[in-house]
């Protein structure tokens, strides 16, 4: 096999193991005592909406690690603070446009990375308060010391389902001045007694 037909093999790997976490997601939240969705719209939930894959927003880049670990202090949705150790910076390109975003650790000694953003799709297409992507050590952290930032498994905060939940804002400094056509959208709320638009 040429390499050609081994890139077009990774591609779809990636793809299915994507849409299957979809499919996965999706039975979770149709779930009645799990689910963050309020039982009034369980009914009519039929999955989740999501941008199509897109292997333009999937990145594998490096880390710049801060030497000094400062403090960022983020409001969540119900009012209270959060605290959050600024861990080091993600930079990469969107169409040509140069971008930056900061990955968070509420813990130094936890192996994941919260890296929340707002993008141009925010407020529109996709939740307004922003999506979040977890980057877990063992899963998105290559042998070549770089991470998979992969847009496409961007999520909407529980808060986005319901006002019983608190979620973290995205600051200032984790706006990106491009649109992500990747990921999760908007959910848009159905009840029982309402007609799907699907």
């Amino acid at each position: 096999m040429n390499k050609g037909g081994e890139n077009n093999m990774e591609v779809s790997k990636w793809k299915e193991r994507l849409l299957q976490e979809r499919r996965k997601k999706d039975r979770f939240f149709s779930s009645r005592y799990q689910s963050p969705i309020p039982h009034e719209y369980l009914r009519q939930f039929k999955g989740l909406d999501y941008y199509s894959p897109n292997q333009n927003f999937r990145f594998e880049i490096k880390l710049h690690e801060y030497k000094e670990k400062g403090i960022l202090k983020i409001q969540d949705t119900q009012g209270k603070e959060r605290e959050f150790f600024r861990w080091g910076e993600f930079r990469f390109k969107i169409g040509g446009k140069e971008c930056k975003l900061q990955a968070y650790k509420s813990d130094p000694q936890e192996g994941r990375l919260f890296v929340p953003f707002r993008d141009k799709t925010s407020g529109n297409e996709t939740y307004g308060a922003g999506r979040y992507i977890d980057l877990d050590i063992e899963e998105h952290y290559t042998s070549e010391g770089k991470w998979i930032l992969d847009f496409n498994k961007a999520y909407n905060p529980w808060c986005a389902y319901s006002e019983f939940y608190a979620c973290p804002f995205v600051d200032p400094e984790n706006w990106l001045d491009v649109p992500v056509y990747a990921g999760e959208r908007n959910y848009i709320k159905k009840k029982s007694n309402e007609k799907s638009g699907r």
